[in-house]
C-alpha cells in the first residue's frame, strides 16, 4: 500500500517541483533603431540575481552606454524603442545609485564599447529574478541607451537616445 502510495504521488511531486522553479536561462536578441537585429544576451538565474552576458553591435565606438531593464517587452523601433516604457521598477524607487531612495531594480552600471562599435559584458543584477514575481523580468525588456546613465537625474538618468532593446524570452 505505501510503495503504491508513493509511486502515486511521485509524478505530482516532479511536477510541483517544475512549477516552483523559475528558469535557469533566458534569452534575448537585440533591435537596433533601424529595425534590424544587432545582438544577443544570454541571462543566467543564481539563487541572488540574474547574470546577463551581452554583445550588442553598431553602437558608438569608444565610449559609456546607459545599460537598463526596461517594464515592457515590446521592442518597436518605429517608436525609437519607447515602446518598452520606463526602468523596471517595482518598488517605485527612486533612479540610480547614487539618488537618495534609489535604484530601480532595473537600474545597471554604464558599459564600454570597444572601437569597435561592439558592447561585449557580463552584468551582475541582485534586485532581479528570472521568471515572474514582483523582481521576474522574464517578458520585459534590456535597453541600451545613447549616453551613460548620470546614476541621479529623474527619471531615467538622462541616459540620451534608445539604440538597442531585445525582449527577455
Amino acid at each position: 500500500m505505501r510503495r503504491t502510495l508513493a509511486a502515486a504521488l511521485f509524478p505530482t511531486l516532479l511536477a510541483a517541483a517544475a512549477i516552483a522553479q523559475e528558469p535557469a536561462t533566458a534569452t534575448a536578441k537585440f533591435v537596433g533603431a533601424d529595425g534590424k537585429d544587432v545582438g544577443t544576451a544570454t541571462l543566467t538565474g543564481t539563487k541572488t540575481g540574474v547574470l546577463i552576458e551581452i554583445e550588442v553591435s553598431g553602437l558608438p565606438a569608444g565610449q559609456w552606454v546607459a545599460f537598463h531593464v526596461h517594464e515592457t517587452g515590446t521592442c518597436d523601433h518605429t517608436t525609437g524603442h519607447e515602446s518598452a516604457g520606463g526602468h523596471f521598477n517595482p518598488t517605485g524607487a527612486r533612479h540610480g545609485y547614487e539618488a537618495e531612495n534609489g535604484p530601480h531594480a532595473g537600474d545597471m552600471p554604464n558599459q564600454y564599447v570597444g572601437a569597435d562599435g561592439t558592447l561585449r559584458a557580463q552584468v551582475f543584477n541582485s534586485a532581479v529574478t528570472l521568471g515572474g514575481g514582483d523582481n521576474g523580468i522574464t517578458g520585459r525588456a534590456l535597453m541600451v541607451h545613447g549616453g551613460q546613465d548620470d546614476y541621479s537625474s529623474q527619471p531615467s538618468g538622462d541616459a540620451g537616445n534608445r539604440l538597442a532593446c531585445a525582449v527577455i524570452e
